[in-house]
């Protein structure tokens, strides 16, 4: 048997919270401790020196759209536009050095801009030549695109697009990709989670996202990082549920299932009107796309047929609908056996007490995007533009939830957002809303060992470094490293020494670097 000693670093093991080595043997982890003791007891094992870095779990990133992050690191995207002209500007450059295929974009948030207003369809065309551009909004609930793709997919010139004329244009621009670019995409996209310390990628595919191509594609497509796969599409029997799974091997009809669509957008279903819907807008409360009645459909025929199901669910109408929807499937089926399927709520941004309290005690798992807060949130924030700062107040409530017992596991929707997780556990300790935020070390709980258990592996030691876990791992560089617990500790990301809790990094500066990633003993990374 091949052994592997890490020493002279800092490893992040409950087992021991001062181990400063650890052994790998065939992929798995055979002890953690001391150089000393590692040196002794391993004396013909091969020796890797860690120079004082830091060994912790690798990542899970629970909540990706791999394709669509490729084609941002690879195209054109508008993340970095701080105005309409700006937007502009780069569609033109981008159109002038790429002359072939579709031209699609992502990530305009005109919530940003002075303008305070989209690309409007001429302005696209003047910007592109007459050629088909897709331009996605940051959330990709919404875009805007050419008059060409528009009349290709079969919708009026309208502008910005949403809802079901969004996924027909949507479906026209990707099926204007080649194969060569969707695969380098993939690439481009699992190359970079691996760099970011990332082992594991939960991939929300669907009909109305990629279609089932792309997800055959992703899961036919080589490479070390490890994908789980689930597949948002609506089943009303036990049996489709089943026929769908082996159709798919999809882990759960799960991911983006919509209930509704997202705030920035406007098409996050609630309970009040936007405070900044336009005069004379047509869904002044946004959208919703499944009632009550077919989401308890969905969940019941899941729970019978013992599949993971879940939704998109965003607005405080669309949380209700799937609540109520839930009550009656554990009425009907008992909560064991609804807990058991393990069923998730992606994003589940606007949740009562009620609401967190029930979801606690049926074991929904609630898969978050911590980074949705630091992008949008605050008294000046997209959230209170779209909301006002009452009811923007009142969302991501991470502590609400985990005080409820709601298992929470933490991701990207990249590329919606940064994949980088350590950016994700900042956010989630620093919360605009006091009181909302959790600590360090439940954050990264929920990217590490909570995010494998959202995705099925309930073994007790995934995610962790102990004697028989999975050698799944990375090793960063990291600056400083608190040795002591201030008053503001949450905000400062300590973990107090004397708890005998492995300590984090301190996350107020520079993020750490990752040098290695490994992912069961095989390296992905450095």
């Amino acid at each position: 048997m091949t052994t592997t000693l890490l020493l002279n670093g800092r490893v992040h093991s409950p087992a021991m919270p001062d181990a400063t080595a650890m052994a790998v043997r065939d992929g798995i982890v055979a002890w953690v401790g001391a150089d000393d003791i590692g040196r002794k007891q391993f004396p013909d094992a091969a020796v890797t020196d860690l120079d004082g870095a830091f060994v912790a779990p690798a990542f899970v990133d629970t909540h990706v759209h791999t394709t669509a992050t490729g084609l941002a690191l690879t195209g054109l995207d508008l993340r970095p536009a701080t105005s309409l002209r700006h937007c502009l500007d780069l569609l033109v450059d981008f159109a002038g050095t790429n002359a072939d295929g579709v031209i699609w974009g992502h990530g305009w948030d005109e919530t940003r801009w002075p303008e305070r207003r989209a690309p409007s369809t001429a302005e696209v065309d003047a910007a592109v030549g007459g050629r088909a551009a897709y331009l996605a909004r940051v959330d990709v609930h919404s875009a805007v695109a050419s008059t060409l793709l528009r009349r290709t997919a079969g919708v009026d010139d309208a502008a910005p697009l949403t809802a079901d004329a969004h996924h027909k244009v949507r479906r026209a621009a990707r099926a204007g990709l080649t194969a060569a670019q969707r695969a380098r995409a993939r690439q481009a996209a699992l190359d970079a989670a691996a760099g970011l310390g990332i082992a594991a990628v939960h991939e929300c595919a669907g009909p109305e996202i990629a279609g089932l191509d792309d997800w055959q594609e992703l899961r036919a497509h080589p490479h070390g990082v490890e994908v789980v796969g689930y597949w948002g599409e609506h089943v009303a029997t036990a049996a489709r549920a089943r026929e769908l799974m082996e159709t798919t091997q999809a882990r759960g009809l799960a991911g983006d299932l919509f209930v509704d669509g997202a705030l920035g957008s406007r098409t996050a279903w609630l309970r009040e009107p936007y405070t900044d819907a336009p005069e004379g807008c047509p869904a002044p409360t946004g959208n919703s796309y499944l009632g009550v009645d077919e989401i308890a459909a969905h969940l019941g025929a899941c729970t019978e047929a013992g599949v993971t199901a879940g939704f998109h669910v965003i607005g405080d109408a669309a949380v209700a609908a799937v609540t109520s929807a839930l009550q009656t499937v554990v009425e009907r089926f008992g909560v064991a056996a609804v807990a058991r399927c393990g069923h998730r709520l992606e994003h589940v941004e606007m949740v009562t007490p009620e609401q967190a309290e029930m979801l606690g005690g049926w074991g929904v798992i609630a898969s978050m995007q911590p980074n949705f807060d630091a992008l949008w949130g605050g008294e000046t924030g997209m959230y209170a533009q779209r909301l006002g700062v009452e009811r923007a107040s009142q969302l991501n409530r991470f502590a609400l939830l985990a005080s409820r017992g709601v298992p929470l596991a933490f991701g990207s929707d990249t590329p919606v957002t940064d994949m980088n997780p350590w950016a994700t556990i900042r956010a989630a300790t620093t919360h605009h809303t006091p009181g909302s935020a959790i600590s360090a070390r439940a954050a990264f709980a929920a990217v590490t060992r909570g995010a494998w258990r959202a995705g099925g592996t309930r073994d007790g030691v995934t995610g962790t470094l102990v004697p028989g876990a999975p050698a799944t791992y990375a090793i960063w560089e990291a600056d400083e490293f608190e040795v002591s617990a201030p008053a503001d500790a949450v905000q400062r990301w300590s973990t107090d020494p004397r708890s005998r809790v492995p300590v984090l990094p301190r996350l107020d500066g520079e993020l750490p670097r990752c040098r290695q990633t490994v992912h069961r003993g095989l390296v992905l990374h450095g």
